[in-house]
C-alpha cells in the first residue's frame, strides 16, 4: 500500500505558512500602486496655493479685458463732495483726493500695470531669445562679443538700467515699457545662450542635419523650441519683477502718468494723504502684491513640474 508524505509547511516570521505567504504576495502586490502611478497622482494634483494664485490671475485678467463690466463707477468722474471718502456702500475702497472712486481707477489701472509686466517680458524674452540663439550658433567671436555685452547688462540691477533708458529716451508708458524689456534682456540671452549650446549637440539635431534639412529649418524645428522651453517657464516669474519695476517707474513719474489710471501712479499720488486716507494707498499696493504674488507661484510650480518630467 503507498503511503502518501505530507511536507509541513515553513513557518513565515509572523506565523503564517510560507504557501500562505506565497499566496498573499500576489494579491498584496497587486493591490499597492507602482512608482511611476504614484509620481503620475501626485503630478496630476493642484496645490491649493497653485489654484489660488491662478483664481487671483484669472481675476486680474478678467479686470484688464473688462474694466467697464467690473468697475461700479468712471475712473476719472471728478466729485469735490467726495473728496478722500472713508470706503462705504457708495464706494467700496473708498474715493481719492479728487473724490474719484478708487475701485474704479484700480481696475481700470490693471490693464496699464498687466501692459507693462507681460509687454517688458515679452520684449526681453523675444530679444534674449535671438541674441542667445545667435551667440549660442555663431563663431567664437560673435559669442564672445554679445555675451560679454549681455555681462556688461548684468552688472546693474535691472530697475537702474531701466532708468538710465528712461534717461536717454525720455518718460511714459511706452519708454517705461521699452526700458523694462531692454533691461530684462540680457538675462534671458545668458539663459537661451547656454540652452542653446547643449541642444545643438544633441543626437536628434545631428540627425536631423543627415537628413538633408537646412540650417534654419534645423533651427526653427528643433534648436529653437528646446532652447526656449525652460526659459518659458522663468519668464512668467519674471512677469512680477517687470510689474514692480513698471509701478516703481510710474511711482517715481516717469511711467504713466496721472491721470492715466495706474497702480504705481496712484501709490506715488497716495503716499501724500498717508495720515488722511489709509485706504488710499494699501489697495493698489495689495493690487500689486496679489498680482506679483500669483505669477511667482505659478511660476514655480511650473518650475517644478519641469524638473520632475526631465527627471
Amino acid at each position: 500500500m503507498s503511503t502518501s508524505v505530507r511536507t509541513p509547511s515553513t513557518p513565515t516570521a509572523g506565523g503564517a505558512s510560507a504557501d500562505s505567504a506565497a499566496g498573499a504576495t500576489p494579491d498584496a502586490a497587486a493591490g499597492t500602486p507602482s512608482a511611476p502611478a504614484l509620481r503620475t497622482v501626485r503630478r496630476s494634483q493642484v496645490p491649493p496655493s497653485v489654484a489660488l494664485a491662478a483664481l487671483a490671475l484669472l481675476v486680474v485678467v478678467a479686470a484688464a479685458a473688462f474694466p467697464d463690466a467690473l468697475a461700479p463707477q468712471d475712473p476719472l468722474a471728478v466729485d469735490p463732495t467726495q473728496t478722500l471718502a472713508p470706503p462705504s456702500g457708495a464706494h467700496l475702497l473708498g474715493t481719492d483726493e479728487n473724490g474719484r472712486d478708487v475701485l474704479s481707477r484700480i481696475v481700470h489701472g490693471t490693464r496699464n500695470s498687466l501692459l507693462l509686466g507681460f509687454g517688458a517680458i515679452a520684449i526681453g524674452l523675444v530679444a534674449g531669445t535671438a541674441l542667445g540663439l545667435l551667440a549660442g550658433l555663431g563663431n567664437r567671436v560673435v559669442d564672445a562679443l554679445l555675451m560679454r555685452t549681455m555681462d556688461v547688462g548684468l552688472a546693474f540691477p535691472e530697475l537702474l538700467l531701466a532708468l538710465v533708458v528712461i534717461a536717454i529716451a525720455g518718460g511714459g508708458t511706452r519708454n517705461a515699457l521699452l526700458a523694462i524689456g531692454i533691461a530684462s534682456t540680457p538675462s534671458y540671452a545668458r539663459l537661451v545662450r547656454a540652452q542653446t549650446l547643449g541642444v545643438r549637440r544633441a543626437g536628434y539635431v545631428e540627425a536631423a542635419r543627415a537628413t538633408g534639412l537646412s540650417e534654419t529649418a534645423v533651427v526653427l524645428r528643433h534648436v529653437l523650441p528646446n532652447a526656449v522651453k525652460p526659459v518659458l517657464v522663468l519668464a512668467t516669474i519674471g512677469i512680477g519683477t517687470a510689474t514692480v519695476a513698471g509701478a516703481a517707474l510710474s511711482f517715481l513719474g516717469l511711467g504713466t502718468t496721472p491721470p492715466t489710471p495706474e497702480w504705481g501712479s496712484m501709490l506715488s499720488t497716495a503716499r501724500n494723504f498717508v495720515e488722511l486716507s489709509w485706504w488710499y494707498g494699501l489697495f493698489p499696493g495689495l493690487a500689486i502684491t496679489v498680482l506679483v504674488l500669483s505669477t511667482s507661484v505659478l511660476g514655480r510650480h511650473l518650475q517644478r513640474r519641469a524638473e520632475e518630467g526631465v527627471r
